[in-house]
């Protein structure tokens, strides 16, 4: 599985409250929450997002409260994939359960720019900024993380599974 993508870059502990706002939280609708998705961090946000865009994040993204709206609205808005150096554990699990597929890798946050189109091989954890032709290398998704993020999250992959006996 292999995307590419628009940059949109942030700092270090971007938290749950500032990814989805605590006063959208009463809706289940991914387009709403889309609709909110960083507002409080970046007013741009939604004008910056092209579908399959990558945000590239300082460490210990998605602290903070242990909302599941945080990940639903940042693939709901159309972006395809986050890189950071860490990521809270609990965002870090709610994204794979909800198909929002996360990489973590430091030296790509250090040098890839807000703007940088850059291609991500899920398979391999190779992440290339194809503005500067610098290669980074991530961990690659074992086999059942990738089959649950291309069934679209855990719910899909659990009927996917079901379907097959």
């Amino acid at each position: 599985m292999k995307i590419e993508g628009k940059v949109i870059k942030y700092g270090a502990n971007v938290d749950t409250d500032v990814i989805i706002p605590a006063r959208y939280l009463n809706t289940s609708d991914k387009m709403e929450l889309a609709s909110h998705c960083m507002e409080d961090l970046d007013p741009d946000f939604k004008s910056k997002v092209e579908e399959g865009a990558i945000i590239v994040a300082g460490p210990n993204f998605g602290c903070g409260s242990s909302r599941e709206h945080a990940p639903v609205a940042i693939k709901a808005s159309g972006i395809a994939c986050v890189i950071a150096p860490s990521f809270a554990r609990i965002f870090y699990r709610n994204s794979i359960n909800t198909g929002l597929a996360i990489l973590e890798c430091e030296e790509a946050y250090e040098k890839i720019s807000d703007g940088d189109r850059i291609t991500v091989d899920f398979d391999t954890g190779e992440i290339k900024d194809l503005t500067t032709g610098i290669v980074f290398h991530a961990g690659a998704f074992p086999e059942f993380i990738s089959e649950i993020i291309r069934a679209d999250g855990l719910v899909g992959y659990t009927r996917a599974k079901q379907n097959k006996k």
